[in-house]
């Protein structure tokens, strides 16, 4: 038996993925519409989360254990984390890879991918959709520093140069020069022309 949590934000996608993943034979002990700090009082730790990876905290920290390469019970590691991917957003893939995902699907592949996905990841083993090859490449080539995106992560959220700088104890000429940087590095005409072309990308 495969015991699995679901994490997905949207509650109709969440459900009928649920339903998806019962249909295919593996139980589903929780679903979540947030990542979930350990496991609820009373629960015992699926064996696979399935998540959708814009789900998952912006963090460099693994939030699962990085599954061995092998397969069969001496090479398991419990739990594994399988995201799911939108293949056109590097950034995303990307966050789910520092993760520590074992496993990768794209969101829009068919049932019996996603299922397979999850049969592999239970026995030991690592998953990787072939039609995220472009995303993986385009991920490694994320151009901005750990700095450079959490001050644009900031002037995303509509912080000015003022608050940015008291935020992440900089001054405002520092947080200006990592603005200027990142519209340099992404091709961007100004500081809004930036914060699209990395949400787009999902790097923020």
């Amino acid at each position: 038996m495969i015991r699995v949590t679901v994490v997905y934000e949207a509650q109709l996608l969440r459900t009928a993925l649920v339903e998806l993943l019962r249909s295919g034979g593996v139980t589903v002990v929780s679903s979540l519409s947030r990542w979930p700090h350990g496991p609820a009082a009373g629960e015992s730790e699926p064996d696979v989360y399935v998540a959708d990876a814009e789900c998952l905290p912006p963090s460099e920290k693994r939030l699962v254990a990085a599954a061995a390469p092998g397969s069969g019970e001496g090479a398991r590691v419990r739990p594994v984390l399988l995201a799911l991917v939108p293949g056109q957003r590097p950034g995303v893939l990307r966050r789910a890879h520092a993760a520590g995902a074992a496993g990768f699907v794209d969101q829009n592949a068919p049932k019996d991918r996603l299922l397979e996905a999850v049969h592999r990841l239970a026995n030991g083993e690592r998953f990787i959709d072939d039609t995220l090859a472009l995303g993986f490449l385009q991920a490694a080539e994320m151009p901005l520093t750990r700095r450079e995106l959490s001050v644009l992560s900031l002037a995303a959220d509509g912080a000015p140069v003022a608050e940015i700088a008291a935020t992440l104890f900089l001054t405002k000429g520092t947080v200006r020069n990592y603005m200027a940087s990142v519209i340099r590095k992404v091709g961007a005409r100004n500081r809004v022309d930036a914060i699209r072309i990395a949400q787009g990308a999902g790097w923020t």
